[in-house]
């Protein structure tokens, strides 16, 4: 007989031992004369398993009696499923018994909500609830028949067992990994205090931050979309009036900052992608984005992989810098234009711009970085830093678990998670939209792509370089012809799907998070 599927004369058995005996599987589970155990048996509980025969449990009924369980509560209390005469819904495939399994593991929080949001709080809770049955459940970690209170040296929670239950799942489980802390919250202070207190500072601090952005951001709008409707004229230069043969166009990036950008641009959707339906995994749309990355399993790898390829890109960047900046010691200066770090004349047009968002003087103007963007240069210093961190301790669960408490995990579990949710709301909301979506840039802006702009449009955004290098004499050195149209055309399509992509998941982040809210 295939795997997976129940013997016939096992299923006929229970229909006919339940239906000669009551009416209902409901009535079946209560009558003397027809209780579960007339079927399952008191001595070691029979159930059916995957390949179609009745399998104990190794539990007596003596033991279930004197569990917490079978104290307080009866067979169908737990198994809701059997109250379908006469067992219609028994699991007779493997599917089906995933789906028993799942359905058995929410009923825990009828009895214990408190806990059971908690449980879906932890990454095992977070799998289950998109409806993939591979991940711990309440049952593998407490037990179901012969449960005992945590307080109980035979408790299979209990401190003496805790690390033999991790050991199940997790052969290589340390004694630091089993004091991970399976239900703190956030929003417990006095029994999980490292918790509530990083998770606080981080959706402060990086909250805090979005949420400025997001001001200055509707500010900017406003004033730019004015200034549209009162056509008022931006400071242009007429490219026909150039020498002849020169260039109509300034070249601002090189062919490999573009490629390295593409490929941390692309890394992190990825990371996007693979991690978000964890933060709202009851989420209508979650299982379908999980399922579509290929489950729990091969969107964890995913995972993994695109967070090796964003930091190593990262880490090469800065390598480069380094090795730049030492090559051109003599020449380079720390807080000058073609520096990245910031400097007062930031902090100066960061006042005039506010000033021009409220009317009270012209636009200003930058030179080759504005502080806007040296704002999205820093900031993931501080994201990838801690992402880096958290990820490797998350990834290296062993290794953590020897030298550090399993508190840590928790703390490194929260702040990955919600740095990673802050960080890429800031990108698709203030950095697509200082970018692509503002409207002297509406609806996207191509010189990242090309690496090239209109010799005006640089003048525009950059006057300050502009008129330096004109009075230089270096501006010719910058010039190219425009980008060709197949060039055009791949920057385009690319550009698009990348921000197609990055506003579908900024829905469902929305989506996601409304429904957190409406739920409580």
């Amino acid at each position: 007989m295939r795997a997976g599927k129940l013997m016939p004369s096992a299923v006929a058995l229970l229909m006919i031992l339940i239906g000669a005996h009551a009416a209902s599987a409901q009535d079946a589970a209560n009558l003397d004369n027809a209780t579960c155990l007339g079927c399952h048996g008191a001595q070691g509980f029979a159930a059916p398993s995957a390949d179609g025969h009745m399998r104990s449990l190794y539990v007596s009924a003596d033991q279930f009696a004197e569990s917490v369980h079978g104290k307080a509560l009866r067979c169908v209390d737990c198994h809701t499923t059997i109250t379908e005469l006469p067992h219609r819904n028994l699991p007779t495939t493997l599917a089906a018994r995933d789906r028993q399994r799942l359905a058995l593991n929410k009923n825990c929080g009828n009895c214990h909500a408190t806990a059971w949001q908690s449980y879906t709080e932890t990454y095992h809770g977070q799998v289950s609830a998109m409806g993939f049955a591979g991940s711990a459940t309440c049952f593998d970690c407490h037990g179901s028949h012969a449960i005992r209170r945590a307080s109980d040296p035979a408790s299979s929670v209990s401190p003496a067992n805790l690390l033999k239950t991790c050991q199940k799942c997790h052969e290589d489980a340390t004694p630091g990994f089993a004091t991970f802390e399976s239900h703190a919250t956030t929003d417990d202070f006095a029994h999980y205090p490292y918790v509530w207190i990083t998770s606080k500072f981080v959706i402060g601090a990086v909250g805090g931050v979005l949420w400025f952005f997001w001001f200055h951001a509707a500010l900017w709008f406003y004033r730019e979309f004015r200034d549209h409707q009162q056509r008022k004229l931006r400071p242009h230069v007429r490219t026909d009036a150039l020498p002849p043969g020169e260039g109509s166009y300034y070249q601002r990036w090189s062919a490999l900052w573009r490629w390295v950008h593409l490929i941390f641009a692309v890394s992190i959707i990825v990371l996007v992608m693979t991690g978000l339906s964890l933060h709202y995994p009851n989420a209508a749309w979650a299982p379908l984005l999980e399922r579509a990355m290929g489950g729990p399993e091969i969107a964890g790898l995913v995972h993994r992989v695109a967070a090796v390829i964003m930091i190593a890109v990262f880490a090469g960047h800065i390598v480069y810098a380094a090795i730049h900046i030492a090559r051109n010691w003599n020449t380079f200066k720390v807080f000058g234009p073609y520096s990245l770090m910031p400097n007062w004349q930031d902090a100066a047009d960061f006042v005039a711009m506010f000033k021009w968002f409220f009317g009270r003087r012209p636009r200003p103007t930058f030179d080759h970085w504005s502080y806007q963007q040296k704002v999205d240069y820093w900031a993931p210093f501080w994201g990838i830093a801690m992402l880096a961190a958290t990820g490797a301790m998350l990834w290296f669960k062993t290794l953590t678990a020897a030298y550090l408490p399993g508190w840590t995990f928790n703390v490194a579990t929260v702040a990955h998670g919600d740095e990673a949710l802050l960080a890429a709301a800031y990108l698709f909301t203030v950095h697509y939209f200082v970018n692509h979506w503002r409207p002297d840039k509406f609806p996207l802006d191509l010189v990242i792509f090309t690496g090239s702009m209109p010799l005006e449009e640089f003048k525009r955004e950059f006057a300050v370089e502009y008129a330096r290098l004109v009075e230089t004499g270096e501006l010719k050195q910058h010039l190219v012809d425009a980008p060709s149209r197949p060039l055009t055309l791949g920057s385009k399509i690319v550009g698009f799907s990348l921000v197609a992509v990055g506003l579908a998941l900024l829905v469902m982040m929305a989506i996601g998070f409304s429904g957190n809210l409406i739920g409580g």
